[in-house]
């Protein structure tokens, strides 16, 4: 592990095996993913007066005894409710060596469903960043933002990535890498990261997106292709090339590019300048190595765009930039590659909504 970039697969089953990465049940090798694991919810979520970070010094478990209501039990299912705010201990620990740092995120269905999930740790100080040497319990706090859902001990709401010191590619490293392997079809805008944009005129039709219902049933994470996707989803038509979000109303596009990982790396979506406009993109960050790239039988994949509007109603067109990929050396490539051989929902994607619908 002293080769600088993100962990693959075969590292995290080696941190398994040393112990420095642990399950209570053990961790099944499908949680395992080209570059990152899934982490399973616990039997219990605390639901909480309000989300926090437990600050240094402190216990997550001594700031729930100041904030929790109440308990639920997740063991055979329990539904967390739309606008309120739990915390689950998940099922795996850590005991990260020194020189390993950790960074989690939502999962794409996850995301795609408007499930702000972030995972907090004993002294954390931050969301969803994890300091190397750090040895305890991981949290996930949950909060169902447009739909009730009922969840069940062991479900996967967010991942965990692992890396090595720093790999991030500089913008001329970026360059030099779509110059020999195509990043993105179309021009590559490349700025702290590479730049993609949303894609507000189909090549058919006039089917924008997808806005989520205020006032809609719960939905059961369990049930795949289950949901008619009407019964949640108020489709977005237009002929313009352009939409007008609505404050704190959440919507399901895409991106007018279709892009790639090549299997050496692996990337991040962070979202770009806050001063471009009053809304927020994408819950669920993580790109893995493959994604889109031929080597795992992709052509490219557009990324899906999760995305909620804030306190001003805002005029989003066609092309405008509202993100960016940062990418990062792998410290050795994977010994499986996202969409190869692997359950992977979202390889070749367009305009797509999470596992649990289905289109009619």
């Amino acid at each position: 592990m002293t080769t600088a970039g993100v962990l693959p697969a075969q590292a995290l089953r080696a941190m398994i095996a040393a112990g420095t990465l642990n399950g209570s049940p053990a961790i099944l090798p499908d949680q395992i993913q080209p570059a990152s694991l899934d982490l399973r919810l616990g039997t219990v979520a605390y639901r909480v007066r309000a989300s926090f970070l437990t600050g240094n010094g402190a216990k997550v478990a001594d700031r729930l005894a100041e904030f929790e209501m109440h308990r639920v039990d997740l063991t055979h299912g329990a539904v967390l409710e739309k606008g309120c705010v739990y915390v689950v201990p998940l099922m795996e620990t850590l005991a990260l060596p020194h020189g390993i740092t950790a960074v989690a995120n939502a999962k794409s269905s996850t995301g795609r469903l408007d499930l702000l999930t972030r995972t907090i740790t004993d002294g954390g100080t931050e969301f969803d960043r994890i300091p190397e040497g750090y040895t305890g319990p991981l949290y996930a706090e949950v909060c169902p933002r447009s739909f009730s859902v009922l969840v069940r001990a062991g479900q996967r709401l967010n991942q965990i990535r692992f890396r090595a010191g720093q790999s991030v590619l500089t913008d001329a490293e970026l360059r030099s890498l779509h110059a020999v392997d195509t990043l993105v079809s179309g021009e590559a805008v490349i700025s702290e990261g590479l730049g993609f944009s949303v894609d507000l005129k189909p090549a058919q039709g006039d089917l924008l997106g997808y806005r989520a219902k205020p006032h809609t049933g719960v939905i059961d994470l369990a049930r795949i292709g289950h949901y008619p996707a009407r019964d949640f989803w108020e489709e977005v038509r237009a002929t313009d090339a352009r939409i007008i979000l609505d404050p704190g109303a959440f919507y399901i596009l895409v991106s007018r590019e279709a892009v790639t990982i090549p299997p050496d790396y692996a990337a991040e979506m962070a979202p770009y300048l806050a001063m471009v406009g009053e809304f927020r993109v994408h819950y669920a960050g993580f790109f893995d190595p493959g994604f889109g790239h031929a080597a795992a039988g992709g052509t490219g994949s557009r990324g899906v765009l999760e995305v909620r509007c804030h306190e001003a109603p805002f005029v989003l067109e066609h092309g405008q930039v509202v993100g960016r990929l940062v990418y990062e050396r792998m410290s050795e490539r994977p010994d499986t590659l996202y969409g190869a051989g692997i359950s992977s929902n979202y390889q070749g994607q367009g305009l797509k909504l999470a596992k649990q619908f289905r289109m009619e």
